[in-house]
């Protein structure tokens, strides 16, 4: 079995997720079950789906897993775009965060590569 926790993409994610949760703190109260709800469901989706698709039998399996973490990356990467174009987070921010999400995307393509033999 493997163990998600060692996983650079996993612990890039939960890093991500972490930051998320501070960022949106500050979002309008009125956002509670909207955005601030979805955007930390995104960014956490992206870890869960990583960590359930570590503990499948086979590479197959766990791909699948990890093009799941990429749908839910791009969920992600639009609903901080609406953040920013919203001024809940500042450019500063949403970049830094952006750049973040980019790299880890390109982590996950390059994981789901190797699973499936590319």
């Amino acid at each position: 079995m493997r163990d998600f926790k060692k996983f650079e993409v996993w612990q890039l994610s939960h890093q991500l997720t972490l930051k998320i949760y501070t960022s949106t703190k500050n979002f309008p109260k009125e956002e509670m079950f909207g955005l601030t709800s979805q955007i930390r469901r995104s960014f956490a989706s992206i870890g869960y789906n990583i960590s359930e698709g570590s503990g499948r039998n086979s590479d197959k399996e766990f791909a699948n897993f990890i093009n799941i973490a990429l749908g839910s990356s791009n969920e992600a990467e639009n609903q901080l775009i609406l953040a920013k174009d919203l001024d809940y987070i500042n450019e500063n921010e949403y970049q830094n965060l952006s750049e973040e999400l980019t790299l880890l995307k390109k982590k996950l393509v390059t994981l789901w590569n190797r699973l499936n033999g590319n």
